[in-house]
This record gives C-alpha cells, structure tokens and sequence, in this order.
C-alpha cells in the first residue's frame, strides 16, 4: 500500500513555492518559536554539530544550492522536535524533486491510518493533524 507523505503549507491552502524543508522551519516559526530557540535546541545528537540562527534563518530566506548534511538535518530535527525521517523526507524534497509516496518501515497500522488521512478534506486533515501536534505537545511536556 502506498499513499503520499506530503506536508501541507499552513494558511492559505495554496502550494508554498518555498522549498519542503525551508517551510517546515517557517511553519515552526509561523507558531511562535523563535529562531533563537530553534538554534539553541539545533543540536546533533550523534556529532554535536550546531547550528546556528543565521544559518537556520537562511534555509527560509535563501537557500543554500546544496542539501543540509546529515548532522545538520539531525540538528533540524531536534530543534523543531520533529522526526529526522520527516526532515530528510523534505530535504529531498527540496533539493532532489524527490517526493516521498511509500511508507516504507512502518507497520500495517501506520499504512492504515495513513491511508484514511489520504482520503480526507483539507479541514479534516487540519484538525486530525491538530489532535496529533497536541498529543505531541503534551508527551514532551510530560517527560
């Protein structure tokens, strides 16, 4: 079973021309959190790699010709607490034309439930992505 992994821009409902990767940064900014904070949580679990305001400011702006490295996407997951899996999937995205459509690794379940999402209208995916964000939330907030 197949279905499209795509993160959808916020707002308006229309397609963002900015790149995957370059909007999930602005969408975490778009929802109060800072640059600043994203830097001092942009940390490489594995290598230390930091990164810092400027260059994560510049991947929204303008950016850079090449694909962050994997330290680095590692780094962008941390700082917007979201999945490496999900950051490498927009930086392909944005710099390979490559669009993730398999759920290749997850189980029966996942693919189920992912399926079901893909048949659903924009306001259902906006609240069903709404509950999920906030179980998110509170998780993090708990530990």
């Amino acid at each position: 079973m197949t279905a499209a992994a795509q993160d959808r821009p916020t707002g308006t409902g229309e397609p963002s021309p900015r790149g995957a990767l370059s909007q999930l940064i602005q969408d975490a900014n778009d929802r109060g959190l800072s640059y600043a904070k994203m830097s001092e949580r942009a940390v490489d679990p594995d290598t230390g790699t930091k990164l810092s305001k400027p260059y994560l400011q510049r991947l929204v702006t303008n950016p850079p010709a090449n694909a962050p490295s994997p330290a680095q996407m590692r780094a962008i997951a941390e700082a917007l607490r979201i999945s490496e899996r999900r950051v490498k999937a927009a930086a392909a995205e944005q710099w390979l034309e490559y669009k993730a459509t398999e759920l290749a690794g997850y189980n029966d379940d996942v693919r189920i439930i992912v399926a079901h999402l893909g048949d659903m209208s924009e306001p259902e995916l906006r609240r069903w992505r709404a509950m999920i964000e906030a179980d998110e939330r509170a998780r993090r907030e708990g530990e």
